[in-house]
């Protein structure tokens, strides 16, 4: 493992980033339509659960990696299997998410560009930071943090001052009841983008300087972020009714391109697209961060940074190949990954993790 430490507040800065990422870009839970918001905010709360089960696991084991306990909880062999697998997870995820970097930007600014091209520019970012460590990019997310809260309420106001919000179409709240805001909940927004943190940042934890600040940091964030993206979502609806904001691929931008005030202040897309990038660096990067770190604590590899070139090359790769085409990436990752792989790995082996550990130190505490 890395010898760094990071503070509460740099823990606070990434999981922050993080959680906004590529969650912000795309309809979040739009098939609950107008109660979009409500789903949200439902899948926050589960992501609380989430997060207290990764908490857990690291106050069992709080000077080991996630790598290192699985390994104890589940024997050598099989624990070793499952590291591996969840590596695989890392990577594969770090290249879905280079994927909607490049897919965005050749969509809105970059016809012609080839998207290898795109996603290489951001790979060579990526790698650059990585090689730097965690502490870096910690320092590089705490420096640039205020200004992109600053440029999203500037967002908002220009919104609001616009008078593009419609409140009536976000009306009638649960016009189809409960079921479909609770359905879109429990099948996507409870692993993306919560669930997708609490596993992430499981590998993180034994950087923090404070480990007591640990679950508080982490639900706050989680409650600030949830917050957040259902307001996000309830100004899109707003702005734009549901059947935009269905058919956008990308309805936050869209709702930016409406700003018009005083007929001179417009075109703000620049605002959306350095939030965009800039999360979705800190993304990628903290997939494969965590992907570099654990292979290196698995394969007893001294020197992480020997593997940052060759898994970076995988991801970007992976990100050209993965799908034919945008529509297509869109649908593996609802149709296949958040109805199959994301519940796997984000909650049901957590959960045996944390029952396994239970039963094993109940029974070291009754010897």
């Amino acid at each position: 493992m890395e010898k760094a430490k990071i503070s509460s507040y740099q823990l606070f800065v990434l999981m922050f980033i993080f959680l906004h990422g590529t969650a912000m870009l795309v309809p979040l839970a739009i098939e609950a339509k107008k109660d979009a918001w409500l789903s949200i905010l439902l899948g926050m709360g589960g992501g609380f659960i989430l997060f207290w089960i990764q908490y857990r696991l690291f106050v069992y084991y709080p000077d080991m990696t996630p790598v290192e306990y699985i390994q104890k909880i589940m024997g050598r062999f099989f624990g070793s299997l499952l590291c591996f697998f969840y590596i695989l997870y890392f990577i594969y995820l770090a290249a879905r998410v280079m994927r909607d970097f490049g897919s965005m930007l050749l969509t809105t600014f970059y016809l012609e560009t080839p998207l290898f091209i795109v996603n290489a520019l951001l790979f060579i970012v990526v790698i650059y930071a990585l090689q730097k460590g965690i502490e870096v990019i910690a320092r590089t997310g705490e420096m640039l943090f205020i200004f992109l809260y600053i440029l999203a309420i500037a967002g908002f106001v220009l919104i609001f001052v616009s008078g593009l919000i419609d409140i009536n179409n976000l009306k009638p709240v649960l016009e189809e009841g409960i079921k479909p805001i609770i359905k879109v909940a429990a099948t996507q927004t409870l692993y993306v983008p919560f669930g997708e943190a609490a596993v992430v940042f499981s590998s993180i934890f034994p950087y923090l300087k404070n480990n007591y600040k640990t679950k508080s940091i982490g639900w706050f964030t989680m409650c600030l972020s949830g917050i957040n993206l259902a307001i996000i979502m309830a100004v899109n609806v707003s702005v734009q009714g549901v059947k935009m904001t269905t058919r956008s691929q990308y309805p936050l931008l869209t709702t930016i391109q409406t700003i018009q005030v005083a007929e001179f202040l417009e075109r703000l897309d620049v605002f959306f697209m350095f939030a965009a990038v800039l999360g979705v660096f800190f993304k990628v990067s903290l997939y494969l961060y965590v992907a570099v770190s654990n292979t290196a604590v698995l394969f007893k590899i001294k020197k992480p940074s020997q593997l940052v070139y060759p898994l970076g090359l995988i991801v970007l790769f992976l990100s050209v190949i993965i799908a034919a085409s945008y529509p297509e990436h869109i649908e593996e990752g609802l149709a296949f990954i958040t109805s199959y792989v994301h519940p796997v790995f984000q909650l049901v082996i957590p959960v045996l993790l944390l029952s396994i550990a239970f039963l094993k130190n109940r029974k070291q505490q009754n010897y």
